[in-house]
């Protein structure tokens, strides 16, 4: 088989990943965008280690080298997920950019703090 091929098919993992973290908003579908991205650059490795035919299988170490920071990357990402999830109730990115603890303060005039915002 020619390396065309899954350089091509790897070329359009990439670019479906990249569109997903993009423009996705839920957290856990941008974690899903970023492993599509991952295996589209294992691909890669192992289509280049064969097509170059080298001795030590280096595409192949380093896909395995992927896999496992893949895999820390994803549960590090679903805890910190869950965390936020557990304090914000949502999941969404775009509400997500303040990272600090929204404080309320009472408004002036009402030592009680009803009312505020």
């Amino acid at each position: 088989m020619h390396v065309v091929y899954p350089v091509v098919v790897s070329a359009l993992l990439f670019s479906i990943g990249v569109y997903g973290v993009l423009a996705r908003r839920n957290a856990i579908l941008v974690l899903m965008s970023v492993e599509l991205m991952l295996n589209a650059v294992n691909l890669n490795l192992v289509a280049f280690d064969v097509w170059l035919r080298d001795r030590l299988h280096g595409g192949q170490v380093l896909t395995l080298f992927v896999i496992v920071i893949a895999a820390a990357e994803v549960g590090l990402g679903l805890a910190i997920v869950l965390a936020v999830f557990r304090t914000r109730r949502t999941v969404d990115v775009d509400r997500l950019r303040a990272l600090a603890e929204v404080v309320r303060t009472p408004e002036p005039g009402r030592p009680d703090g009803e009312g505020a915002s």
